[in-house]
C-alpha cells in the first residue's frame, strides 16, 4: 500500500510541475466563457465517465458543470458494452441531436488513450457548435494508432490538451509481468479539481460573481438560487 501512495505522489508532483502553465492557460479561456453564461460540459465513457461526474453538483465546486450522460457508454449498463460501443465508428451519430452545445460552452472530453471514435466524434460535434474543446488524456498513448476513420487522435481534434501523464496500461506497480494499481482516476480527478479551483480564483480576482455550491450539511446555502440560475441548461 505504501508503494502505491509513493507512486501516486510521484505522479502528482510531476503533473503539478509540468501542467501548471497549461492549467492557467486553459482556466483563463474558460473564465471568459463562463462570464458570458457558458457552461462546462464533460464527457467520457466507461471509467472516464466517473470523472465527468466528479465535478457535478459538488460542495465547493462550480455550479455550471454538466456531465453528458449516454447510458450505453456507462459502466452500469454493462462494462463490456461500454468499451465495445466506444470503439464503434459513427456510434455517437445516433445521439448527436441530444447534445446541446452553446457557442460559449466548454466541452472537456475525457479519454486516457484518446484513440477511440466516440470521444473524437464528441470533440468534433462540440467544436462545430463553437464550444471550446479540451481533452483530458495521457500523451503517453500518443503513438497508439487512432481507431477513428479520419485517422486522427483526440489531441489532433481538440483546442487544448490536459495531459494526465498516466503510463501505458494505467497501473503503476508490477509483480513478475503483472501490471496493477491504476492511477488514471486519481490523476484525472486532481487535474480537473485543480483546473476548477484556478477558474474560481480567477473569477474572484476579476470581481465576477463566482457560482460555487456550498455544503448543505454545514447549514444554510444559496444553492437553490444558483440552481435556478443554471437550471434551464443543467438538470440538478
Amino acid at each position: 500500500m505504501n508503494t502505491y501512495f509513493q507512486q501516486v505522489n510521484r505522479y502528482l508532483t510531476m503533473v503539478a510541475q509540468q501542467e501548471s502553465n497549461q492549467l492557467m492557460h486553459i482556466a483563463k479561456q474558460i473564465v471568459k466563457r463562463l462570464t458570458k453564461r457558458g457552461i462546462i460540459q464533460l464527457f467520457g465513457s466507461g471509467h472516464s465517465m466517473l470523472l465527468a461526474q466528479e465535478c457535478y453538483y459538488r460542495a465547493g465546486g462550480l455550479v455550471p458543470v454538466k456531465p453528458i450522460h449516454i447510458e450505453s457508454l456507462m459502466l452500469h449498463q454493462g462494462a463490456r458494452q461500454s468499451s465495445q460501443n466506444e470503439k464503434k465508428q459513427a456510434f455517437l451519430a445516433t445521439y448527436k441531436d441530444q447534445l446541446q452545445f452553446d457557442d460559449q460552452d466548454v466541452c472537456i472530453i475525457i479519454s486516457t488513450s484518446a484513440n477511440n471514435p466516440v470521444p473524437i466524434d464528441m470533440a468534433t460535434y462540440a467544436k462545430e457548435a463553437g464550444a471550446l474543446t479540451i481533452s483530458l488524456q495521457s500523451l503517453e498513448y500518443q503513438h497508439q494508432p487512432s481507431r477513428h476513420p479520419s485517422g486522427k487522435r483526440l489531441e489532433q481534434v481538440v483546442d487544448e490538451v490536459l495531459n494526465t501523464h498516466v503510463p501505458l496500461g494505467d497501473g503503476v506497480l508490477t509483480v513478475d509481468q503483472l501490471q496493477y494499481a491504476p492511477v488514471s482516476t486519481v490523476l484525472g480527478a486532481t487535474l480537473l479539481n485543480a483546473l476548477f479551483a484556478q477558474i474560481i480564483e480567477l473569477m474572484h480576482a476579476q470581481g465576477a460573481s463566482v457560482p460555487v455550491f456550498g455544503s448543505s450539511n454545514l447549514g444554510e446555502t444559496n444553492n437553490d438560487a444558483l440552481i435556478d440560475q443554471y437550471g434551464q441548461r443543467i438538470h440538478f
